[in-house]
């Protein structure tokens, strides 16, 4: 698998959908690698309580819900990669696990109008900080939900699964 980072930018508002362009061009999608990303589940515990609350937050173009992610970064571990996507895009900070707890594909729409096949890695990020003041702050939209909720609102079926089926990975310090 080859990671990459384009350097082309989505645009907004393409009156033809990703189905409907692959569907013609086929060769987009198979005639390419996929390019390798990091995702961050971020997640909290209610108060006084097991259940837990996931974090979504909508991505700037479509304002569709999504889990905070980006590219690799150049001296980062990618559980290290997630948890910097997760501070610039949503202002949370929290404990990291160093192994995925799964992954999902989806397509990347580029500004050229082609589109990018893309693996994202998934790590756990209990938080315990939010911030107010963040990077992409006004930009984006979020929302703490319930595991049904989350998956509900997210477009990838593996996402989606994921999302619905989640179960911590604890720590040894919490119950």
């Amino acid at each position: 698998m080859k990671s990459a980072k384009p350097g082309n930018q989505p645009s907004a508002g393409k009156s033809q959908t990703l189905l409907q362009q692959l569907a013609r061009t086929p060769e987009k999608l198979f005639g390419k690698a996929f390019w390798q990303q990091y995702g961050a589940l971020c997640f909290r515990y209610k108060e006084g309580g097991s259940e837990i609350e996931i974090l979504v937050i909508t991505s700037r173009e479509s304002q569709r819900w999504v889990i905070p992610k980006g590219w690799p970064m150049k001296g980062k571990k990618p559980y290290e990669a997630a948890a910097i996507e997760a501070w610039e895009e949503a202002g949370v900070r929290g404990k990291a696990k160093k192994k995925p707890v799964g992954s999902y594909t989806y397509l990347k729409e580029l500004g050229d109008g082609n589109v990018a096949p893309c693996i994202v890695e998934i790590f756990q990020i209990e938080v315990t900080e939010i911030s107010a003041d963040f990077k992409e702050r006004g930009q984006r939209a979020f929302d703490w939900v319930s595991p049904s909720d989350a998956a509900r609102r997210v477009r990838e079926i593996e996402l989606k699964s994921l999302l619905v089926n989640f179960k911590p990975k604890v720590s040894k310090n919490r119950g």
